[in-house]
Order: C-alpha cells, then structure tokens, then sequence
C-alpha cells in the first residue's frame, strides 16, 4: 500500500470529494501543505466551501480530471472501476488509496486517536468526544460524519496529538484503522447488502477491536448481545477493556435517568461501583444516556479530567441531522429532522418523540436503499407504527439499482395493517402540499431518513 509522507507535501486528487469524510480529510491535507483536487457528480454546499478553501473541484468525473501533476488518488467506496477518473488513475499508474486506507494513514499520526464504532450513535457520539476535547483544551483534530457548530463543519484540524472520529463498518473500511481507544457502542444487523447476517456483523466488530494499539483501550457496550465474543477477540493483546451500559456489572453506569420536556437526559454516573457525580446532556433520548458513558471512558483513558468531560457533555449539541428542531410553521406545528435510517434508530428518535409531543405526531419518512428497505421492513413499520400519521416518500436508492421488488408501498401496506394512519405520496412536492394541509398547531413533524428528506420541512418553514 501507498505510504502517504504528511512531512513531504504532494498533490492529491479525491474522487468523490463531496463525501461528508472525504471532504474533512481533503481539508487535513490541504492544511498539511499538499496541493489538493478533487471531483463529484453534483455541487454542493461542501464543494463550494472546499473551493472556497483553495482545492480545485470538479463537477463531473472524467478522465481530463486526472492531470499529469496529480501525485496519489483517493477515492470512496462508492466509485466503482468503470469510473473514468479511476480508470485513468490506473492506467497512468497513480497510487490509489481507498478513503479508509487514508484515514488510518492519518490516525497513525496522532499517539491519543479515538475510532468511534457502532452500527448506531457514532455521530453524536464523535460530537460528545468533540465538545470534551474542546472543553480541556487539547486542540484536538476532529473529523465527523456530520456538520458540527462548534466546529463550524465536520472537520477541526488541531495541533496536538488528539484525534477523533468516526469508524464506519460498512465494507469493513474500519479494519484499515489502528486506534489508541476503539469504542463499539452496539451491533445490530444492518448493511445486509454487504453483510450475510448478525454473526457475519459481529465477527467485523470483532476484527475491528483487534486493530487497537498495545496499551490502548477497547470500550464496549457491556449490556449488549456480542460482548463475550468481542472481549474474547482482544483477550491476547496488551489492551484495556472497558465495558458501559444500565447493568450494575459495567465498568461505568448511568442511573435514575430522566428526561426533561425537550428529551434531554440526565442521570447519575457511577464508575467501579462508585458514584462519581451527575451528569445532564444537551442531546436527546436514553440512549444517548448510555453512549455518553463510552465517550467518558474514553476521555478518561487518555487523561481527560472528570470535571472537563462533564461540562463537555452539557455543552454538546448533537450534530445537525440528529433529532434537530427546524423551526415552527405558519400555523404552529413544530417541524424536527433526523437521520434515522434503521428500526433501532428510528425506535430510539420515537421514543423521543412520543414524550415530547404537544398533540399529533407525523412522521414524514423517506426510507434509505432498497436493500435495508426489504431486509428490514416489517421492523420499519413496527418502529414507525407509534406515530399518529405516517407519510412515505419514495426509497432513496443511494448507491443501489432498483430491481422493482420493493417500494414505499409495501411499509404504507405493513404500517396499515398495524392499524398506523400511513400514506404514500412519493415525492417531495407533494408531501409538502398534503403536510402544508394537515400540520395543526402544536403537531410535531419529524422528517427522517438519511437521504435528503429533509427539504421537506425547510420548505414547510419558508415564508
């Protein structure tokens, strides 16, 4: 594999720079010294910023974007290799690296790295890891699959040996990491298109807790299915393992928690058994409860003060996206978005939803690939049946063809015979519309999923 030398700046091209990561890790070499291109198929708010920041992007990806300057390539795992730009790498030569080749070449440079992992909550999480960096003042370099106001973005590049972000399970990309401290914050079965099951899920977290240093830390979610196997996997290395959760058994606890009229929660943390204080977040849900404990165990281990992470933790804002309140509309419903995109999240978020809703709650849902939509969609409709009305957008087919098995008709047909008010209107213009209609004062709209739903309610508050 190539060997980026961050001492010897050169000029790299990223195909596919619009990516949430891809565009944080062209801003780390960029503020290196290194001469950066790139390319995506459409510009965006990101693209804009990154030539604003000096990197030439292209819109459109074809060969003549491979110039004869261009030193080593990286690209996503979503280029495939009919792609003009790679095939014109390959037959100049070019070094190519895949973006998670790269970012494990970047977390080498950092002696107190953090990989985040989870099939769920890496986001908030690598932002409650953020806020506490920030809060001891360790000038951390942060790297987020996410847009983070506190740090303008989803990338801080520091100047100390803090590093944290986000480790992704898909195509097992995180196994080309070698983190100081690995967090697992849950396993659950997702990514079907990749993986064969659960088993095959958790045998990759398994591989991907094996990948931390001697003398680092593994923290592991003590409460949930995996955790034997995955403990077991790290039995022979020179780590410490940590483990987090509600059960009394845990390294560190969270008890009593509550939640405020806005979701928020609080509770009491105990750790070995002691109680060492009371901790209140600024993001929502229990669940967010249980993930604050792996970002204190973390923080902890690479010495980061009690008092600090605490404060960090109140201060943390999640990432935009994540159970984010927009606004409120002309005729007062209250409009929030979300990233869900997995029963288990979209669960979590309702849960939310439920204790905070004034009058009607509406879900305005735009499932995420054809393939998550069929492997899970009687769980979709089971997560999303607590909502009052259930409106359907047409799937987002992200990187996937449809092959005609599988619409947003079939979870409107699962979610009707759950005895859920659900309609399909398929698209954007006419949820809109009907949404306009039917919003009442006071009703909640969550608009969700991780495609870009989300126009929806920035319409809806337009005046």
């Amino acid at each position: 594999m190539y060997k980026v030398d961050f001492n010897d700046p050169k000029h790299a091209h990223f195909i596919g720079i619009g990516g949430i990561s891809m565009s944080g890790l062209a801003e780390i070499l960029k503020n290196a010294g290194f001469t950066v291109s790139g390319s995506d198929m459409k510009e965006s708010d990101t693209t804009r910023i990154l030539e604003e920041k000096g990197i030439k992007v292209y819109i459109g990806q074809v060969a003549s974007n491979i110039t004869d300057d261009i030193d080593f390539v990286i690209y996503t795992a979503a280029i495939h290799e009919d792609n003009e730009e790679f095939c014109e790498a390959k037959a100049k030569g070019l070094p190519m690296l895949t973006r998670a080749e790269f970012l494990g070449q970047v977390m080498d440079n950092y002696k107190y790295s953090v990989a985040v992992a989870g099939t769920h909550g890496k986001t908030t999480t690598t932002s409650m890891m953020a806020h506490i960096m920030l809060a001891a003042k360790t000038d951390p370099t942060i790297s987020i699959g996410g847009m983070l106001d506190v740090i303008g973005g989803n990338i801080r590049v520091g100047s100390s040996e803090y590093f944290v972000t986000e480790a992704c399970e898909y195509t097992n990309s995180y196994h080309e990491f070698r983190p100081f401290v690995s967090i697992i914050l849950n396993v659950d079965n997702d990514h079907l298109d990749f993986f064969k099951n659960i088993e095959n899920i958790a045998s990759s977290f398994a591989t991907f807790a094996t990948k931390t240093v001697d003398g680092g830390a593994l923290i592991l979610n003590g409460d949930m299915r995996f955790r034997d196997q995955i403990r077991d996997a790290v039995k022979d290395k020179d780590i410490k393992v940590f483990t987090f959760g509600k059960d009394d058994g845990n390294d560190l606890v969270a008890k009593n928690i509550t939640l405020n009229e806005l979701g928020q929660p609080t509770y009491d943390l105990y750790i070995n058994g002691q109680a060492k204080g009371t901790v209140t977040l600024s993001v929502t849900g229990e669940h967010n409860a249980v993930n604050s404990l792996a970002a204190i165990a973390a923080s902890l281990y690479i010495g980061i003060d009690l008092d600090d992470i605490i404060e960090g933790l109140r201060k943390c804002h999640s990432a935009e996206r994540r159970f984010e309140y927009k606004g409120r509309t002309e005729s007062g419903a209250y409009i929030y978005d979300d990233y869900a995109h997995h029963p288990t999240e979209i669960a979590a978020s309702m849960r939310v939803a439920k204790a905070v809703a004034k009058e009607k709650l509406w879900v305005a849902f735009q499932p995420h690939t054809y393939s998550r939509t069929k492997a899970h969609l009687k769980d979709f409709a089971k997560s999303l049946s607590s909502a009052d009305h259930v409106v359907l957008a047409d799937i987002y087919a992200a990187r996937e063809i449809d092959d005609g098995t599988i619409s947003s008709r079939d979870l409107e047909n699962e979610l009707k015979n759950l005895g859920t008010d659900a309609t399909y209107l398929g698209d954007f213009e006419t949820i809109k519309n009907y949404l306009k209609k039917s919003l009442n004062n006071n009703d909640m709209l969550i608009t969700m999923g991780a495609g870009n739903i989300d126009v929806v309610g920035a319409q809806l508050l337009e005046k």
